[in-house]
């Protein structure tokens, strides 16, 4: 599934935070890892030590993982997250990987930044690490701990083979455990007008959707736990995006999947959504999928 990774560092130390995490899928998969630096035309001048940063990175990475790991540096010149883009679609990337921060002036999960047109634009599963996440260390098991949020819906899951494939290709001696988690809002809404009425569900009916909501929860987790995964379950009341980030920081999650779409009613991933609000408000690395692509893997 990510036979060719596509890692975007642009010479600042926070960029590089990323790296633990794509040379360990790269460890397991076997994956082609290529390290992209783009820089703008009007600094042609220096592109040399552009090519000297990239190439040491890409040999860094390569000493990392052995002698018959392959590790590419590529060099380009441009608008970033075009670039970025247009290389992932024409090379056939299966995962771009990178960190929400950098010089290319994401100081925040905002419209407009690098991270947030690549999200919008580019068709294939992108891993974002934010530049607060404290330094992963090189040992193996980084992401064994995976947070999985579903809303029952189709689209949710669409992330479900890379939940599968993440935790059963792995070359940690610790077993990775999944929690599959669903968030039930405490009201919904009445459109009246011009306006829109919001109704408290009643403390039985809030019963009955977590039971309902675990319910769909163990049918996702029994075809889980026939691939000899292990499963946990989590069912909270509240807010989507602030539950998804209290749980993780709760089970102690290094890896959040999730489905650009789907989950409480937002049809796309953009400012104010929840997995954008998951990543700007938490620090756990955060895989992003959008169901277009998903949709080549059938669960």
């Amino acid at each position: 599934m990510y036979k060719r990774i596509l890692t975007l560092l642009d010479g600042s130390t926070p960029c590089e935070l990323i790296l633990p995490y794509v040379e360990e899928l790269g460890e397991r998969f076997g994956s082609e890892i290529i390290l992209l630096h783009v820089y703008s035309p009007r600094s042609s001048s220096t592109s040399h030590e552009y090519e000297t940063y990239i190439q040491q990175a890409a040999k860094a990475v390569k000493e990392q993982l052995g002698e018959k790991a392959k590790v590419e540096s590529i060099l380009l010149s441009g608008k970033a997250h075009r670039e970025i883009i247009d290389y992932s679609t024409k090379e056939n990337i299966n995962l771009i990987a990178m960190v929400t921060h950098g010089k290319f002036g994401i100081k925040r999960w905002i419209l407009g930044s690098t991270a947030d047109k690549v999200i919008r634009e580019a068709s294939k599963p992108v891993l974002l690490i934010r530049a607060e996440t404290p330094l992963a260390t090189r040992e193996k098991g980084i992401m064994n701990n995976i947070l999985t949020p579903l809303d029952g819906s189709k689209l949710s899951e669409f992330i479900l083979p890379h939940v599968e494939i993440l935790a059963t290709e792995t070359s940690s001696k610790v077993n990775p455990e999944v929690t599959l988690l669903q968030v039930i809002s405490p009201a919904y809404y009445i459109p009246s007008g011009r306006a829109v009425t919001q109704v408290s569900y009643s403390k039985t009916e809030i019963e009955q959707l977590k039971a309902k909501a675990r319910s769909y929860l163990e049918k996702i987790g029994n075809r889980l736990k026939s691939k000899q995964i292990a499963v946990k379950y989590e069912v909270a009341v509240g807010d989507a995006a602030e539950k998804i980030t209290e749980i993780a920081c709760k089970i102690n999650a290094n890896l959040i999947v999730m489905s650009t779409h789907g989950y409480s009613g937002f049809s796309r991933l953009f400012l104010g959504s929840t997995a954008d609000r998951v990543l700007h408000h938490g620090n756990t690395p955060l895989l992003l999928v959008k169901p277009a692509e998903a949709q080549e893997a059938t669960y």
